[in-house]
């Protein structure tokens, strides 16, 4: 099998992102809710960050989801927000149905990843099934332990990086094996493809870009968009829209990387059987 996910992916676990079993039959029917985290202090309503661009994107390929974006420290404001979606009734209770009924995704970057796993526990301790969370260089938040992804959780991906004072957990496990499928530990490299960080301090930028930079780079965001969209089967026809890279809400990141520099890179998995390719190349 060769698996092209993009130039600098190195895989922490054999597996292929369009092999990803489908959670949802029929989008129509179901209360589909994506909750991003931002990493640091950075507002839920700072625009020159991916994650808030990505909300934007996600809401205009798909009109009848629910995407928003909440601050790291705002967990709470984000639990209540969910609960209100899941009330399709309105009677104040969330029945089994109502929970059985939704898709929950999660996001997050730095910070925000360390919240993305708190806050699918918490739903978990709700009985509130989740089926798809999503690490981008997870820094521990003060106060807060590494933990194992809970076994509410259907499915997890971990993206990190390696260099800096800053640098995301390498591996991410699952409390319950049987019921959580890690789909991989993938790191990015940057040694030879920089990228444009001007969405950040000059002091950010020189201390730490490295942590910056896998938050910027466009080919996170397109894998973390043909994720989604596997959970989503039918979705995308109901609003045909590029990838984050070629989508005008990620306008900043198409910038993104230097002058230059274009490269495709391969990722090959010995298997048995058909090869399967994954096309990747930078514009």
């Amino acid at each position: 099998m060769i698996v092209l996910l993009a130039p600098g992916i190195t895989q922490g676990q054999a597996v292929s992102l369009r092999e990803v079993p489908s959670v949802v039959t029929d989008p129509t029917t179901r209360n589909i809710i994506i909750v991003g985290f931002v990493g640091g202090f950075v507002s839920r309503n700072d625009t020159k960050h991916p994650e808030v661009q990505f909300a934007a994107y996600l809401r205009d390929r798909y009109p009848t989801i629910h995407a928003d974006v909440f601050g790291n420290h705002h967990g709470g404001k984000a639990l209540h927000e969910v609960v209100r979606l899941l009330d399709t009734d309105h009677d104040g209770v969330l029945s089994s149905l109502e929970k059985q009924q939704a898709t929950v995704i999660i996001y997050g970057h730095s910070w925000g990843a360390t919240e993305t796993v708190a806050f699918a526990r918490e739903l978990g301790q709700m009985g509130i099934p989740v089926a798809l969370t999503i690490q981008i260089d997870t820094i521990a938040k003060p106060g807060h332990k590494a933990s194992a992804i809970s076994s509410n959780v259907a499915s997890a991906i971990n993206f990190y990086q390696t260099e800096g004072p800053l640098h995301g957990a390498p591996q991410i496990v699952a409390a319950d094996p049987a019921r959580t499928e890690i789909l991989g530990n993938f790191r990015m490299t940057y040694e030879n493809r920089p990228i444009n960080c001007d969405n950040y301090s000059w002091y950010s930028r020189t201390l730490n870009k490295p942590h910056h930079e896998i938050e910027n780079d466009f080919r996170v965001w397109d894998e973390v968009a043909s994720l989604i969209n596997s959970h989503l089967p039918g979705a995308a026809s109901i609003h045909p829209t590029p990838s984050p890279s070629g989508s005008p809400f990620f306008q900043y990141l198409k910038r993104g990387f230097q002058a230059g520099v274009t490269q495709t890179a391969v990722l090959e998995t010995p298997t048995s059987g058909k090869d399967t390719l994954k096309a990747f190349s930078p514009k």
